[in-house]
């Protein structure tokens, strides 16, 4: 299984191309990465390939905020400009004057 360069980065902001849900991406798995349990739990006729790059989210709906681990081929950029709510973001990220959030410098004393 040969694996492909990751579409998206760290801090960029995505959304599910059919699922009403968006986030900001804080970590990337080359390929598949999660148990066979969560695997097979997705339908057979829409479950995504597993050789592509899986991303995990700070995520939200209009509902509530959780974390999301989506294949790439359902991501899209999202292009609202509108900061992402999720309470874990602050914690890894700074929102910048471009839009995009980045990681937050480690400071050791």
């Amino acid at each position: 299984m040969e694996t492909r360069q990751a579409k998206y980065s760290i801090g960029e902001v995505v959304k599910h191309r059919i699922y009403p849900f968006r986030g900001v991406v804080f970590d990337v798995d080359p390929i598949f990465s999660n148990t066979e349990e969560w695997y097979n739990s997705i339908p057979e006729d829409v479950r995504p390939r597993r050789d592509q790059p899986y991303y995990h989210l700070f995520a939200e709906n209009a509902e509530s905020e959780y974390i999301a681990y989506v294949s790439e081929q359902n991501l899209i950029p999202d292009t609202s400009a509108e900061p992402v709510r999720h309470p874990q973001i602050d914690e890894v990220f700074e929102l910048g004057d471009d839009g995009r959030y980045h990681s937050r410098a480690v400071r050791y004393n």
